[in-house]
């Protein structure tokens, strides 16, 4: 197919009409569930850059360029975060019953503007820092209890036999950083299993999601008590301790963020690293960079094509500004694509393709003083820990599916696949699970030990996953 790109000095036809007055398109058609990147480049065509789109009857503005991208993300004040800058919901223009309003209505630190802000990120950055950073003893232990974690899981799956068929993305992509984000919420034992199950069902958006939603609420208001009143060694503690004022609603919501946000986008990182390894879609070079321990460089690639976390949430204008071929009039919501942003033709034509060097110039966190707190967390600790351990167990990974029949879902935020089913083999010499005690683990990372697990619902859940390879 062959698309015109608007050049960026050409003006669009009413590129000085109101939002409203241009009749945008849907944006979450058909088309964008199964092909999402024929969706933007018909925008490019289209529009250029810049194009209005239509977001379940709510008009916005949607930012397919890479230039274009960076500028909104690094201008923090022209292009700020905060309900209260859009104009149209000020109004009264935005329907109470909107579906993408829930998910922008819980006012954390991923939505925030205003002036409670700067407060609010700083904490994070305190917060997060001892699980960051690789010479603190919490990050040390964190990644310990990825590698049990991990190590648990892979245990698990393979009680199918040596060789057989899973499904990763459910039995190894999911678990995973949620377990890593309930040791981080510091849920004692496995009692935070109900919650990962909770984050599960409001994440895929079936008939049970509003129950479950306000049962995860629930249960986090009480994680969020008792942590005011008995602090551990756990990431609530942690940034209660950087931001004192922070009330039992506002921490709920804060870990509501880090649960939801670790869950679903490392998931799909995990997911989409491990389908670009074993597809061999790199020429090898993916392969390559694996074996010699590069697993961050690969992610690199992986999320330069594949993103997690395809469209950022919305930034409005602060005052009346020309962005591509359009004038953003002030309040109106700007929604960033990084996955249009990355495939941009005068952005991904400087890529050499089947390069074995990556480039860190992806969005995928974002990018200026708003980026992803939790990023080296996200990637690194949890994410490369979880692949790398992958590929030490298994000697063989297939796909059980052609790589363009793979099953993907998307939402107006995240794309990921609904499954990656694979057929297995152990490693002839199995890499063990750490070679120390299993109390000893518990007690330095909080694991429940096997007897707890049995009676967690997430560890039922998974062993009714478990298929023989026959």
């Amino acid at each position: 197919m062959e698309f015109h790109l608007v050049d960026e000095g050409e003006s669009a036809p009413g590129d000085d009409a109101p939002l409203e007055a241009l009749a945008p398109e849907p944006l979450l058609t058909r088309d964008y569930e199964t092909r999402p990147a024929l969706v933007y480049e018909r925008l490019r065509q289209r529009h250029g850059p810049v194009a209005p789109v239509d977001l379940l009857g709510v008009p916005a503005w949607l930012v397919l360029g890479y230039k274009e991208s960076l500028q909104v993300l690094q201008e923090d004040a022209a292009w700020p975060k905060g309900l209260e800058n859009w104009r149209a919901r000020t109004e009264g223009r935005v329907p109470a019953d909107w579906p993408l309003g829930p998910s922008l209505e819980v006012n954390h630190v991923l939505i925030q503007g205003g002036p409670g802000y700067p407060a609010l990120r700083s904490a994070w950055d305190t917060a997060l820092r001892p699980f960051q950073d690789p010479r603190h003893p919490q990050a040390k232990r964190l990644k310990a209890a990825v590698t049990v974690y991990a190590d648990d899981l892979i245990t698990l799956l393979a009680q199918g036999g040596r060789t057989g068929m899973a499904d990763l993305s459910a039995q190894f992509s999911r678990p995973l950083p949620l377990m890593a984000a309930s040791h981080l919420l510091g849920f004692p034992g496995s009692q935070g299993d109900d919650a990962l199950m909770d984050m599960w069902r409001v994440l895929d958006a079936g008939p049970d999601a509003e129950p479950a939603l306000e049962r995860l609420l629930e249960t986090l208001m009480r994680l969020a008590a008792a942590k005011m009143e008995r602090p551990g060694d756990d990431f609530p503690s942690h940034l209660l301790a950087a931001h004192p004022d922070l009330s039992v609603d506002a921490l709920a919501r804060e870990l509501f963020m880090l649960l939801g946000m670790t869950s679903d986008h490392v998931g799909i990182l995990i997911s989409n690293t491990v389908v670009e390894v074993i597809s061999g879609e790199s020429e090898g070079g993916v392969r390559a960079a694996l074996s010699a321990g590069m697993v961050r460089e690969t992610m690199n690639r992986v999320v330069m094509r594949k993103p997690p976390l395809v469209n950022f949430v919305p930034r409005f204008a602060a005052r009346d500004t020309r962005l591509g071929n359009y004038t953003i009039r002030a309040g109106d919501p700007v929604w960033v694509s990084s996955a249009a942003a990355h495939a941009d033709p005068l952005f991904a034509g400087q890529m050499a393709p089947g390069s074995t060097l990556s480039s860190r110039a992806h969005l995928s966190w974002g990018a200026g003083p708003r980026q992803c707190p939790a990023r080296e967390l996200a990637s690194v600790t949890i994410a490369a820990a979880g692949v790398g351990r992958l590929f030490e167990r298994f000697g063989h990974l297939e796909l059980a599916l052609p790589v363009d029949q793979l099953p993907w879902r998307s939402s107006p935020f995240m794309r990921g696949l609904r499954s990656l089913p694979v057929r297995y083999e152990l490693a002839s010499a199995t890499v063990p699970p750490l070679p120390v005690p299993e109390e000893a683990v518990a007690a330095a990372t909080g694991v429940p030990d096997q007897a707890e697990k049995r009676r967690s619902s997430l560890w039922r859940y998974l062993t009714g996953l478990i298929r023989s390879g026959g």
